[in-house]
C-alpha cells in the first residue's frame, strides 16, 4: 500500500541557490580544513606508505556510498534539514529530534571549532609563529575563535553573502591544492626517478592489522565530511529534484579525486615518518619544494581554504535547527527567519555562539574525533531510511532519482559505518570519549518525551 504524502515543512526560506552554487557548497564544506591538517594524525595510525593511501581510498568509497543514497533521499525531499528530514521521514520523529539534539549541543559547535583551529594554525604558521607551543598556542584558539563569530555575521546577514563568499574561496581553494599537486609531482620527477612503496598491499599485514586502518579511516572520514551538508539547504536550492542528485554525485566525486591526488602528493615529497610529525602538512611540503616563501604562501592559501569551509558550515548546519524547530521539536526561536536578512538568525546566532565556545577549550583532534564519532550513527540511519521508504513506495512507484548501486551502496555504508564504531569502543582511548559521546546523545530521549508532554499542555 503507497504511503500517504510525506509531511512537508513550511517554506519560509527562498530558493536562491542555483546547481554551481550548490557545488561550491559541497565541495567548499569538504575541501578545507582536514586535507591541509588530518596527515600526520592518519599516518601516526599506520606502518606503511601503502595502507595510508588506501586508508584514503576507503575513504572515498565510503563517502561515495552514502552520497549516492543521499542523492536519493534529497530529490525525494527537497527541504531544508537534509539528514533531518530524512530521519523523520524513514523513521520518525525521536530519531530526528536525537539528531537535532546532537547537531545543537555537539555537532555544529565540534565542527566550527575544528575548522576554525585549522585555519587559525595556519595563520600563525603564516605569520612566522610555532602554534604548537605558546604562547601562539592560545593566539591560535582565540583567531580561531573570532574567524567563527565573523563567518556567523557574515551569514546571519543573507545567504546571498555566504554563497558569494563559498563560491569565491572554492574556486581559490581547489585551484591552489591542484597546483600545490602539481609543483609536487613535478619536484619529485625532477629529484627522482621512483616512487618508493607505491605498489604495496593496500590493507597492511603486519602493524596491528585492521584496528589501526579503522582508526585512520575514522579521521579520514572527518576529512571527507562535507559531502551530505548540501542537503541542509536542499529548500533553498534551486530545481532540487534534479539538481540535488547531480551536486552530490559530481561535488563528491571531485573531492575524492583532489584528495586522493594530494595525498599521493604529500607521501612523494614527504618520507613517511616526517609525515606522522607534520602538524601542517601542506606548508611542510611547499616549504620543502619552494622555500620559506612556500610556507608563507600556503599558508595563506589554506587560511582562504579553511575560511571556506568555516563559511560553509556556517551557512548548512544552522539550518537543521531551524527545521526542527519548524516540526516543534526544538525551541520555537530556532525556526525565526529575519524579516530583512530571510536567513534563520537565530539558529546562526546559536551555532556561533556555541562553537567560539568549543574552540575555546578544546584541541583540533578532540573537536574532530568528537564531530565524526557524534554523526556516524546518524549518517548510517539516514542512509538506511531508503530501505522503509521504497518498501512503502511499492514497486514501480515513481522517485524523481534512483540510487545508484542500490542496495549495495547503502549496506557498504552502514556497514562500514558499525565497524568504525565498534572499532572506536574497542579502543582503550576513544571508548571513554565515545561512551560519554552516546550518553549526551541519549539524554535527549527523555528530554524528547518530556517536551512531548508539554507541548500537548
Amino acid at each position: 500500500m503507497r504511503a500517504p504524502p510525506p509531511h512537508s515543512l513550511p517554506q519560509s526560506l527562498p530558493r536562491r541557490i542555483g546547481l554551481w552554487s550548490a557545488i561550491a557548497i559541497l565541495v567548499g564544506t569538504t575541501i578545507g580544513s582536514g586535507i591541509f591538517r588530518s596527515p600526520a594524525g592518519i599516518a601516526n595510525h599506520l606502518p606503511s606508505l601503502a595502507p595510508f593511501l588506501g586508508v584514503w581510498i576507503a575513504g572515498g568509497i565510503f563517502a561515495l556510498a552514502g552520497a549516492l543514497t543521499v542523492a536519493e533521499l534529497a530529490g525525494r525531499f527537497p527541504e531544508t534539514g537534509g539528514i533531518y528530514v530524512f530521519l523523520r521521514e524513514g523513521w520518525g520523529p525521536l530519531p530526528a529530534f536525537l539528531f537535532a539534539w546532537a547537531e545543537l549541543l555537539i555537532l555544529r559547535a565540534a565542527a566550527l571549532g575544528a575548522i576554525a583551529m585549522t585555519f587559525a594554525e595556519y595563520a600563525v604558521r603564516a605569520a612566522g609563529g610555532d602554534p604548537s607551543v605558546a604562547p601562539f598556542d592560545r593566539q591560535a584558539h582565540l583567531i580561531a575563535a573570532g574567524a567563527i563569530a565573523v563567518t556567523g555575521a557574515l551569514n546571519y546577514r543573507g545567504v546571498r553573502w555566504g554563497t558569494l563568499l563559498q563560491n569565491g574561496l572554492t574556486a581559490i581553494k581547489c585551484v591552489a591544492l591542484l597546483a600545490l599537486i602539481m609543483v609536487a609531482f613535478v619536484h619529485v620527477l625532477a629529484v627522482s626517478n621512483a616512487a618508493v612503496g607505491m605498489v604495496a598491499p593496500v590493507v597492511p599485514s603486519t602493524g596491528g592489522g585492521w584496528a589501526p586502518f579503522g582508526l585512520a579511516l575514522i579521521s579520514v572520514l572527518w576529512v571527507y565530511d562535507g559531502w551530505a551538508d548540501v542537503s541542509f539547504v536542499a529548500g533553498e536550492v534551486e530545481r532540487p529534484e534534479r539538481n540535488l542528485p547531480r551536486v552530490l554525485i559530481l561535488g563528491t566525486g571531485l573531492v575524492i579525486a583532489i584528495y586522493v591526488l594530494a595525498n599521493v602528493a604529500y607521501a612523494l615529497v614527504l618520507p613517511m615518518e616526517t609525515l606522522r610529525h607534520s602538524r601542517l602538512v601542506a606548508a611542510d611540503v611547499a616549504g620543502r619544494i619552494v622555500g620559506p616563501a612556500g610556507v608563507t604562501t600556503i599558508g595563506i592559501v589554506v587560511m582562504l581554504s579553511a575560511f571556506g569551509t568555516l563559511n560553509g558550515s556556517m551557512l548548512t548546519g544552522p539550518r537543521i535547527l531551524w527545521a526542527a524547530a519548524h516540526d516543534g521539536v526544538l525551541y520555537r526561536g530556532f525556526a525565526r527567519v529575519h524579516h530583512r536578512y530571510e536567513t534563520p538568525g537565530f539558529a546562526i546566532a546559536a551555532a556561533t555562539v556555541l562553537g567560539m565556545i568549543f574552540v575555546s577549550i578544546q584541541s583540533f583532534e578532540q573537536l574532530a574525533d568528537t564531530f565524526v564519532t557524534a554523526i556516524l550513527p546518524f549518517y548510517a540511519l539516514a542512509v538506511a531510511a531508503v530501505f522503509p521508504l521504497r518498501r512503502r513506495d511499492g514497486v514501480g512507484a515513481k522517485i524523481p532519482f534512483r540510487a545508484i548501486g542500490y542496495p549495495v551502496a547503502p549496506l557498504l555504508f552502514i556497514g562500514a559505518t558499525l565497524a568504525l564504531l565498534i572499532n572506536a569502543l574497542m579502543d582503550p582511548a576513544a571508548r571513554g570519549p565515545s561512551m560519554a559521546i552516546g550518553a549526551v546523545i541519549l539524554v535527549g530521549v527523555p528530554v524528547y518525551y518530556r517536551m512531548g508532554k508539554w507541548r500537548k499542555g
